[in-house]
């Protein structure tokens, strides 16, 4: 489904925030373990002395290690190309990008993310090409997470998705090709490369966005005729190719054949009658055209007997 389809509420985007440096909190977060074990022992020494006060110096010490304890579940610390996404009690916060120690709220739920280029890989697909052939295919796909709220709310599992989408799109490509030999300016899945690959990122783009995914390559990694009609077609291209090479070698030999009788004629060697000219075409044509080499017979009569 394209992305356009969805309705605007429906879909997430990503809220930039930035948390507090950890180092800032984490000596807060010390001086209250240190107030809570003064208050601790301050309390137990004037309930031992039975001074008063003595109680409530205990109730602050266990208020105090209640904080101490509850703050110190807010540090994490994230590495370059990863993100930390904030979800207070269901409620998305926002998504913190940059790299180092900081502390958020205690109640925070943080997912990290990875935002670094990945690799898929994907398995030989058996399809059928444009004119209906079986043929194997094969992709590898670059990409990286984009947005990490559409990432995390949008989709159930985005790797899984990823993986899904990407071989969906390498089988409708497929479809949409020959593999080779196709009309006069049709691209095809052999010949046109670039296209092609182009045309496989710009459609997974079109289905990864929803999953704030962007594709920074996308390339056919395997591609060949299923092996049930591998070998018809091998002998098909070489019949082809067999053609070609017998064109290119006829065309020449004519040509060749040509610049001689000019040749002669023009500089006066010698004059051929039409019969004689029939003759010379049809020999010179069998020396340039034969696979095996010629061997010639040389005539020790006159021209004419």
């Amino acid at each position: 489904m394209n992305t356009s389809e969805i309705p605007a509420d429906t879909r997430n985007h990503e809220i930039p925030v930035r948390a507090a440096s950890g180092w800032l909190s984490l000596f807060i977060i010390l001086v209250l373990y240190v107030a809570a074990i003064w208050a601790f022992i301050a309390g137990v020494m004037a309930a031992t002395a039975y001074q008063p006060g003595g109680g409530w110096l205990l109730a602050a010490a266990g208020v105090l290690l209640i904080l101490a304890v509850t703050g110190s579940s807010g540090f994490f610390t994230l590495q370059p190309n990863e993100a930390a996404v904030l979800i207070l009690f269901g409620a998305y916060k926002g998504t913190v990008r940059e790299s180092g120690f900081f502390w958020t709220n205690p109640f925070n739920r943080k997912s990290k993310i990875s935002l670094r280029a990945r690799n898929l890989n994907g398995d030989k697909l058996k399809v059928n090409d444009k004119r209906g052939n079986p043929i194997e295919i094969a992709a590898v796909v670059v990409w990286r997470v984009q947005d990490t709220a559409q990432a995390c709310f949008d989709v159930d599992n985005y790797e899984h998705y990823v993986a899904v989408q990407s071989e969906s799109a390498v089988r409708h490509l497929a479809s949409g090709y020959a593999y080779d030999d196709g009309e006069q300016n049709e691209i095809t899945l052999r010949g046109g490369s670039d296209e092609v690959s182009a045309a496989l990122r710009e459609e997974l783009h079109q289905r990864l966005t929803k999953a704030g995914v962007h594709v920074e390559e996308a390339r056919i990694t395997h591609l060949a005729y299923a092996p049930e009609i591998a070998q018809a077609m091998l002998r098909r291209q070489q019949a082809e190719a067999v053609i070609a090479a017998r064109q290119k070698i006829v065309h020449g030999a004519v040509s060749m054949v040509d610049m001689a009788l000019k040749e002669l004629a023009e500089k006066h060697v010698v004059n051929l009658d039409e019969e004689r000219k029939a003759a010379m075409v049809s020999n010179l044509l069998v020396v340039l055209c034969g696979e095996a080499e010629v061997h010639p017979v040389v005539n020790t009569g006159t021209l004419y007997n």
